[in-house]
């Protein structure tokens, strides 16, 4: 039986419990080989930032009492390296932060946990430093203000840089920092609406730590983006950032195939390695095939198929609510995505978060590097500068978040106004004309609130529809749009997987203030249904029965006629 370390985010601790270990030391040769003073290493959450930067810590730093862990490093690749990697081993002051739980709701909560966090942190040297005596007395004073919890906000923002410059003076050494999930207070400042006041403190921490700081040796900040816009970093002339596009650093998170495979060998359980491609694989880091490590572990742990384990511990909230807010906008590629297929878009390393909301764009920099994309680069055509990348979902597990997503968005917008989703699908799929027209007047009504009906392509609205419907009768029926049939292109075909069971054509047209009526509508879709055969490819299904519906839209009205 293998020892899986599920939930252990502490090097030593995983170590001395023999527990089953990936090696991951390379990330220490790779850091010292770095002339980079301060690396940015974002990467989806459960890939083992927290561990990684915990084995920093215990190589770097130097124990207080001078307590020797070499048993912890024997046996990786650090420490077959040589002398030139181990003269720095127990060699630092190091300084760990980690904000992965700082994600309060207000600023003031947010505010009271990081003071609770920096005084935890100057608790931890309060004996080599305030007992010890190697600080002045405004130094001194200010270190008990902060353990007291009576600080000046000032003291706090320039509290990680102090820290480094007491270490430094106390030890002879320039201090390493550690600073694990450093965007988490951004991304609920954003989510909870303080993302100013956030930010402003954030800017101030981190440039006194990092920026032009004659006490620190080196620095690693992990998260799983990279803020812009904000200048959390501005002027940081010595960060060096690494994200998954990158090839340096691309397998220090996450575990490689050939890792797998080693676990799945030690587990006997070679034959499952097929399932755990498909659930877990998918990702690739700069070329590199990568696995969610949280994932593996945990399939491997229960012994039992395979199941969504990342899913069931990432923070979706922000991802669905974006995902659902622009689904008008970009509903063709996440059909494809969702379908299995790719599409291509630029990506911009640096997210903008208040961008989020009104660019649709900027939707895909946070899917990929937040985990829920994979992006594979393209060649650059002559005279484009911006690199495009080709864009899927990289996982079955993945796909469930887009598939729930949207019936969740289907559940609650019906329900919410007196709707029925299950009536909405029972009735498509019974080619019932008048019944699917009632629930999809509410939800027309519900969701076109939001929305201006009157652009220059109102189609494209309605298409949302679309995605909860695919998130509804996937997997039995595959649901597509804009797809080529017959002699035309129907707007929406569902299909079924298996032969036998119904299918639907539907046909979406929208009437036009002064030239077409709501009744024209219907005629032209009817028209249309007549003309082209576009029950063929449900006929080659062995779809049966075939229903075909015309929907006509006028604004919020909807109306449903059966061909």
């Amino acid at each position: 039986m293998l020892r899986l370390p599920i939930g252990i985010s502490d090097f030593r601790q995983l170590r001395e419990q023999d527990a089953e270990y990936i090696d991951k030391s390379q990330l220490i040769i790779d850091l010292l080989d770095q002339a980079t003073q301060v690396l940015l290493l974002p990467r989806p959450r459960r890939f083992g930032k927290t561990l990684n930067l915990s084995m920093l810590r215990y190589f770097f730093e130097k124990p207080p009492q001078g307590e020797d862990l070499s048993h912890l490093f024997a046996d990786l690749a650090v420490w077959r390296a040589g002398d030139a990697y181990r003269k720095h081993f127990q060699r630092y002051p190091v300084v760990f932060v980690t904000f992965r739980d700082i994600k309060q709701s207000s600023y003031e909560a947010c505010w009271t946990h990081l003071t609770l966090k920096i005084q935890a942190l100057f608790g931890e040297h309060k004996a080599a430093l305030l007992d010890a005596g190697v600080l002045e007395t405004w130094e001194a004073r200010n270190f008990q203000a902060i353990l007291d919890g009576t600080a000046e906000p000032a003291v706090y923002g320039r509290a990680l840089g102090d820290l480094t410059k007491y270490l430094h003076r106390a030890t002879g050494e320039r201090a390493i920092v550690l600073m694990d999930e450093y965007d988490q207070p951004i991304h609920a400042g954003f989510v909870h609406g303080y993302s100013r006041e956030i930010i402003e403190f954030c800017r101030t921490f981190m440039t006194v730590a990092f920026k032009d700081n004659p006490h620190l040796e080196r620095g690693v900040i992990t998260g799983i983006l990279r803020i812009a816009r904000e200048s959390i970093f501005s002027g940081l002339n010595n960060l060096g950032v690494f994200t998954l596009l990158e090839p340096r650093f691309a397998t220090s998170f996450g575990f490689t195939e050939d890792e797998v495979r080693g676990l799945l060998a030690k587990a006997g359980r070679e034959a499952a390695l097929d399932e755990m491609q498909r659930w877990y694989n998918g990702y690739r880091f700069a070329g590199h095939v990568i696995y969610n490590p949280w994932s593996v572990l945990s399939f491997l742990q229960s012994g039992r198929a395979a199941q969504p384990y990342w899913l069931n511990t990432s923070d979706n909230a922000l991802i669905k609510h974006l995902l659902a807010r622009h689904a008008d906008r970009v509903h063709e590629a996440l059909e494809a995505l969702m379908a299995g297929g790719s599409v291509l878009r630029p990506l911009d390393e640096n997210v903008v978060l208040d961008k989020l909301e009104l660019d649709p764009n900027a939707l895909w920099s946070l899917l990929v590097f937040s985990g829920y994309l994979n992006a594979e680069e393209q060649p650059r055509p002559p005279g484009i500068d911006d690199s495009s990348y080709r864009l899927s979902i990289p996982n079955r597990e993945v796909h469930r978040v887009y598939r729930d997503t949207f019936r969740e968005w289907l559940d609650i917008t019906l329900s919410r106004h007196g709707g029925n989703p299950d009536r909405l699908v029972a009735a498509l799929m019974r080619g019932d004309a008048e019944g699917f027209e009632d629930q999809l007047q509410i939800l027309a009504r519900a969701m076109l609130s939001y929305h201006d009906t009157g652009g220059s392509n109102p189609e494209s609205l309605y298409h949302g529809f679309v995605l909860g419907l695919l998130a509804t009768l996937e997997p039995e029926h595959v649901v597509r749009s804009n797809r080529e049939s017959g002699g035309g292109r129907p707007d929406v075909l569902v299909t079924p997987r298996q032969p036998g069971q119904p299918g639907v054509v539907l046909e979406l047209k929208v009437a036009r203030p002064g030239r077409k009526t709501l009744e024209q509508a219907l005629d032209e879709g009817m028209r249309q249904l007549a003309e082209n055969d576009y029950r063929a490819e449900l006929i080659a299904a062995g779809a049966s029965p075939i229903h075909a519906l015309v929907v006509a839209f006028d604004g919020k009205d909807v109306r449903v006629q059966s061909a």
